[in-house]
């Protein structure tokens, strides 16, 4: 989703989609927690999105321990995003535990980021694929910013048309920027009160686990098929109100309740 820039901490701070989404959730965890539950801040948390979060190391250092936040729903082996996830929710129990509150506050942003991207249409869209496809090499492999940013043909109407396809106007990565960009616009003037997780949302984690929880919204959204509906007719009154009524609020409940994961852990040993 839309974070701003990478190029100021503070970009993203009204229309970015990661730190509202993190605004919303932190208000309703508040509701599931103890009071004297030590949990960063709203602020702490924010300090790592934008350019100290994921989105940023994207652009200091490509390939080199740059999340990769896609998932494909129809693939159970495609594990490497939930695996993400369960170490940023392990990594953030123990820092709470001993009352880290800085790492508490980066792992919280980070593991946000990472839910927030795994359930958002365009990072369903096999792209590891189509980066196979046309720079011949995965996205991993891509080392230097002049790499992830230029393909390299096998002649110059190869060069053009790779780059056409990836860059140009309908795009891969400009349809993916414009449907995040869309969302964004979309949300900004809502305030999502009612998105957090309800007492049976919480029994149903309790019961089954974060992973589980997490899999079943990814399903959810998936089957809604809204970057594909996105793709044939752009943005409509339907998209937008998908997206208001049922995509955000469920994102919103989903990273509350990843955040509710490692904090009710830490107050049961407590106890």
């Amino acid at each position: 989703m839309y974070a701003g820039s990478t190029f100021r901490r503070d970009s993203g701070r009204i229309i970015g989609v990661h730190q509202k989404i993190d605004r919303v959730a932190r208000r309703h965890l508040k509701k599931h927690i103890p009071q004297a539950t030590v949990f960063p801040s709203i602020s702490q948390i924010l300090h790592f999105e934008g350019k100290n979060g994921p989105d940023g190391i994207k652009r200091k250092s490509p390939a080199k321990d740059e999340p990769w936040h896609y998932i494909d729903p129809s693939k159970p082996e495609d594990r490497a995003l939930l695996d993400m996830i369960r170490d940023h929710i392990f990594n953030l129990k123990q820092a709470l535990t001993v009352n880290n509150t800085q790492r508490a506050a980066f792992e919280a942003a980070w593991l946000a980021h990472a839910v927030v991207d795994g359930l958002t249409p365009a990072h369903h869209y096999p792209l590891n694929d189509k980066i196979e496809e046309l720079w011949g090499k995965p996205h991993h492999e891509r080392v230097t910013i002049k790499d992830k940013n230029f393909i390299r043909g096998d002649s110059r109407r190869d060069t053009f048309a790779k780059n056409w396809e990836y860059w140009g106007a309908g795009g891969v990565f400009t349809a993916h920027f414009m449907f995040e960009w869309g969302v964004a616009s979309v949300i900004a003037p809502d305030k999502f009160e009612t998105s957090g997780p309800s007492d049976d949302d919480i029994a149903r984690l309790e019961r089954d686990g974060f992973e589980s929880v997490f899999m079943q919204a990814v399903h959810k959204i998936d089957a809604m098929k809204m970057y594909d509906e996105f793709g044939k007719q752009g943005w409509t009154r339907s998209l937008a109100d998908k997206t208001k009524k049922i995509l955000v609020p469920q994102i919103i409940n989903t990273v509350c309740l990843a955040w509710y994961e490692a904090a009710r852990d830490v107050q049961d040993k407590t106890q």
